[in-house]
């Protein structure tokens, strides 16, 4: 029998509006571990960058300075989809037809996914989306946002769908207090979101690995079931959330090799490194891919592939790191 980590709330609660109800709220408190920070950024680095300098032109979008951020945008928008366009009408048979341990390894990775894109959204509208100063790239961050709802609302849906019972599905919308494997993936990305000290560039690198390498290992395990002709309303809605993430994860890159003040080498592999680190716990201990029959040790070599490839397309060799 499949059992789930029992993970204890932290001692914090929000008080909901017109009523005495408290629910738990995740913190980024002071027993979180400290992110380190490169001893060469500093919190306000806008006035060294381009991208972040205060631009009163900011308001109006032509003419066109960043072409390449600007065709980004444009690609965004050519890739635009709604939930509506995906049909879930034959997946509950093939729902059905799964194993305990398939529908258990299933309904955790959407409880994930469904909580993670309300997150990237957190860290767009808080920070970077105010951060960056060029219209261009503002574009791109306010069609992600938008992008970012449709992928909740498709996860969310996915959940409705296949779990009938309530109490199981109100564990999955509440996941990242209720399970502690995807509790620490979202605490790691709230630290950065949080963070007064790391400089643009680090967040901006920690936020690519999120899309880059968080979602990468989930993604596979579902387009291993669409080998097998199973769900297809999952499988499709996979396709187009995958590709969607993979253009935020490149445009992550894209900015940074705009900025003038980079991190350096070692402090990009670190941010790196602990990020394949949580991904192949994730994947191999706390929610093993055996559970669907896929092979944990090629999973988590898929995982460093993965983040080889972000390191080449931050500009690094991918020699240089050894996870």
């Amino acid at each position: 029998m499949i059992e789930d980590g029992n993970y204890q709330k932290e001692n914090q609660f929000d008080e909901t509006n017109g009523s005495n109800t408290k629910r738990p709220r995740l913190m980024v408190s002071s027993n979180d571990k400290e992110l380190p920070v490169d001893k060469q950024s500093h919190s306000d680095d806008s006035a060294n960058e381009p991208l972040l300098r205060e631009n009163p032109n900011r308001f109006v979008i032509f003419p066109i300075k960043y072409q390449d951020i600007w065709q980004f945008y444009k690609k965004a928008v050519a890739s635009f989809w709604t939930v509506e366009e995906v049909d879930l009408g034959k997946d509950i048979t093939d729902w059905n037809k799964l194993n305990d341990q398939e529908r258990f390894f299933i309904s955790r990775v959407l409880a994930f996914f469904a909580a993670s894109d309300g997150i990237v959204n957190e860290n767009l509208v808080e920070r970077f989306a105010q951060e960056v100063q060029i219209p261009e790239a503002r574009c791109f961050y306010g069609f992600q946002i938008a992008i970012e709802n449709i992928h909740s609302e498709m996860y969310s849906k996915l959940i409705d769908t296949y779990i009938k019972d309530p109490i199981e599905r109100s564990k999955l919308f509440n996941a990242i207090f209720e399970f502690d494997f995807i509790k620490k993936k979202a605490d790691w990305a709230l630290r950065w979101t949080a963070s007064k000290e790391a400089s643009f560039g680090e967040r901006l690198i920690a936020f690519a690995a999120v899309e880059g390498i968080f979602f990468s290992g989930s993604f596979a395990a579902i387009f291993w079931l669409k080998k097998r002709g199973y769900m297809p309303g999952l499988t499709q809605s996979n396709e187009l959330i995958s590709r969607d993430e993979g253009l935020h994860r490149d445009f992550a890159c894209l900015l940074f090799q705009h900025l003038n003040n980079k991190p350096n080498n070692e402090r990009i592999e670190e941010i790196i490194r602990e990020a394949v680190d949580i991904e192949k716990e994730y994947l191999t201990d706390a929610l093993p891919v055996d559970l669907i029959g896929m092979n944990c040790q090629l999973m988590s070599q898929y995982t460093e592939y993965v983040a080889d490839h972000l390191l080449v397309e931050l500009g690094l060799n991918k020699a240089r790191i050894n996870f």
